[in-house]
């Protein structure tokens, strides 16, 4: 998480950049391949935080407002949640999940996070406890048992909207987000192929 509103220098804000972008550019370049694959699998690491956050298509690089790191990463985690849901409908040969591994001990919590870190430090999971879902998803034959696009949490199926917080988004914003990556994606294509 960077915690103040930088730029790559393509002109990218960075947290949209790599959990967003880089997400779908990878995820995207990746999928003729895993079409033609047997058990194909495809889990993204997202966060509860998203579960605070309705898609905000509008404004998708953090430039209007005040810049609060936490909401951005939790903005960035729902945008994931949603990829994971819509790649699900449009990929039935794809087995796509979508997980959170808690609150983790990790280097990235230590130092995005300091204040949390120190309050609940003694009660975080370490690293492999938050590694258990993504890696059970990866090989486990009752994952994929489970409908596709769903999100996890400790093995288990959770919901993506916490009840009474209003953050479901229209369907026309979650196709919206998809164009919107698509042509961000369409530039990077070009630029690496030289055009």
């Amino acid at each position: 998480m960077v915690n103040n509103r930088e730029l790559t220098e393509d002109g990218l804000e960075k947290n949209f950049a790599t959990n967003t972008l880089g997400t779908y550019i990878l995820t995207t370049a990746l999928l003729p391949l895993l079409e033609k694959e047997a058990d194909a699998r495809v889990i993204t690491v997202s966060s509860g935080g998203m579960l605070v956050q309705k898609l905000n298509v509008s404004d998708l690089q953090s430039g209007n407002g005040t810049f609060d790191e936490t909401m951005v990463y939790a903005q960035n985690k729902r945008q994931q949640v949603v990829l994971t849901e819509q790649w699900a409908k449009a990929h039935r040969n794809i087995h796509f999940s979508v997980m959170h591994p808690g609150w983790a001990d990790t280097p990235a919590v230590r130092s995005s996070m300091p204040d949390f870190y120190q309050k609940m430090k003694n009660t975080l999971r370490t690293e492999a406890q938050g590694a258990d879902t993504v890696v059970w998803l990866a090989v486990s034959s009752e994952a994929t048992k489970l409908p596709s696009g769903l999100f996890f949490q400790d093995r288990q199926p959770v919901p993506t909207h916490l009840p009474l917080a209003s953050t479901h988004s229209p369907l026309e914003d979650e196709e919206k987000l998809m164009e919107v990556l698509e042509e961000f994606s369409q530039k990077f294509k070009s630029t690496s192929l030289g055009s």
